[in-house]
């Protein structure tokens, strides 16, 4: 099967939600994904991403959860069972901690972050659509956290915009193997063009760039 080849001036790099409430020792979510995070190598496989993407012309760009204040969702009509358990919790609290960037994985000059997302799609009620979109972007690599909502909810409403989409298996994780499970071998190949791994995913990269 002969690898996918990406426009390198038309492919972003979607990173979504990187705080340390979810990748930081002592984030308030961080232990619940901790086993799967290990098992995938996750925080460095995002690293090695990283240093890869920023060599290539490709666009980074940040994809963030809306950070809780004080107030939200309590006058909500219904909100999601995901929002309340934020609600209570106070999931990514602005002005606090957790609801900062971990120092790895923040923004650096040049790259595009976009306006935080209320539900699980990077895509719903945000500019993420128009922001590529006037970066001439058609090809979307979607990494970070969680896979089976908020990576599969941005990666399968990027496929109904039609972007061709790329999942990356050992670049995310979720709370149990059953979620990964069904977010890369049951409900990915609904909706994503590649569901590869991270050193192919750079090696691929890499070789294109080197034809150039």
């Amino acid at each position: 099967m002969s690898k996918p080849l990406y426009p390198l001036d038309r492919t972003a790099y979607l990173l979504v939600d990187p705080y340390n409430d979810f990748l930081s020792e002592g984030g308030k979510i961080f232990p619940l994904l901790k086993p799967m995070a290990e098992q995938n190598g996750l925080l460095d496989n995002l690293r090695k991403l990283d240093r890869a993407v920023r060599a290539l012309p490709i666009p980074v760009v940040i994809v963030p959860h809306h950070r809780w204040v004080k107030g939200d969702y309590e006058n909500w009509d219904h909100p999601t069972p995901t929002q309340q358990k934020i609600m209570h919790m106070h999931h990514f609290a602005r002005g606090e901690w957790g609801g900062e960037w971990h120092p790895d994985f923040a923004p650096k000059d040049g790259d595009i972050v976009v306006q935080e997302h209320w539900g699980s799609s990077g895509f719903a009620n945000t500019d993420l659509d128009f922001r590529l979109k006037q970066q001439g972007i058609t090809h979307v690599i979607i990494v970070g956290l969680l896979a089976n909502t908020c990576i599969e909810a941005t990666a399968r409403y990027a496929s109904e915009l039609g972007y061709h989409v790329t999942l990356v298996r050992d670049a995310t994780a979720a709370f149990k193997e059953e979620m990964m499970h069904a977010a890369h071998e049951l409900n990915g190949p609904t909706f994503a063009h590649v569901i590869t791994t991270t050193d192919e995913l750079i090696a691929n990269l890499q070789s294109q760039g080197e034809a150039k």
